[in-house]
């Protein structure tokens, strides 16, 4: 690892995302494709339209409601961080499952706004175990005001640069933070286990239809998307429930 002072460590971190929202600045305004809406699966079961990608979201809330009974137990200075991650969890499935019943514009606006939440906090806590200056009743708020506000503000204007840097921009510190900070936790390796997935979960998500033709229509790359995503999580929450405190 190289060495390098913690404030050039912090000055790297910021001029990484200063750099990413300068990009985004200059950009043309991204409008939300239709097609997005359009998924491969559009099976009924259960007297449930869109079936397999609501039910999906169920493992976003078991996570969830394990992360609390975990979360509540842990005294640290990101408790309250790690709780807001698992709440939103809980959210995300709900507002998930409410969007894909039926796939618009509007019901995706909640399904976003929990998302946003469970990522803010994740920012936050990950931020203040790794640089403790932090204070976390002043960083949090503003952390999950902001990502809600990228939500509405592409609810409103149809612009999703706001709401991509808003996303992107915590998962790309991740590498960064745990390559260039040592961390007072273990086992955080399963914070890249938990990256890998997300991505995978992506890759998914943009692959709906083909994967559902090469399953022989019995997955659709959307579906595996949630549970790729959920794992990531999952991870999280393995890191948390098996982490002590590393001496130095």
């Amino acid at each position: 690892m190289l060495i390098i002072e913690l404030n050039q460590k912090r000055n790297i971190l910021v001029t990484s995302s200063m750099l990413l929202a300068g990009i985004l600045l200059i950009t043309d305004p991204i409008a939300q494709d239709p097609a997005y809406h359009l998924l491969a699966d559009h099976r009924h079961w259960l007297g449930a339209s869109n079936f397999a990608n609501v039910f999906s979201n169920l493992p976003f809330a078991i996570v969830g409601i394990l992360g609390l009974f975990l979360g509540f137990k842990e005294n640290s200075q990101t408790k309250l961080s790690w709780q807001t991650f698992f709440i939103g969890l809980i959210f995300v499935a709900v507002g998930s499952s409410y969007y894909h019943l039926n796939p618009n514009n509007q019901t995706l606006v909640w399904d976003r706004l929990p998302m946003m939440i469970s990522f803010m906090a994740l920012f936050v806590a990950l931020l203040i175990e790794n640089i403790p200056e932090f204070n976390e009743k002043i960083a949090l708020p503003i952390a999950v005001l902001l990502g809600l506000s990228s939500v509405i503000y592409w609810d409103w204007t149809d612009d999703l640069r706001f709401y991509g840097f808003m996303q992107f921009a915590p998962l790309l510190a991740i590498p960064v933070m745990l390559y260039f900070f040592d961390g007072k936790y273990s086992h955080r390796h399963y914070l890249a286990y938990g990256l890998v997935f997300y991505v995978l979960a992506k890759v998914f998500e943009l692959t709906d239809t083909l994967i559902f033709e090469l399953t022989g229509q019995i997955v659709s790359g959307h579906t595996i998307k949630h549970l790729l995503a959920a794992g990531a999580t999952y991870f999280i929450f393995l890191m948390l429930k098996q982490r002590k405190v590393v001496n130095k």
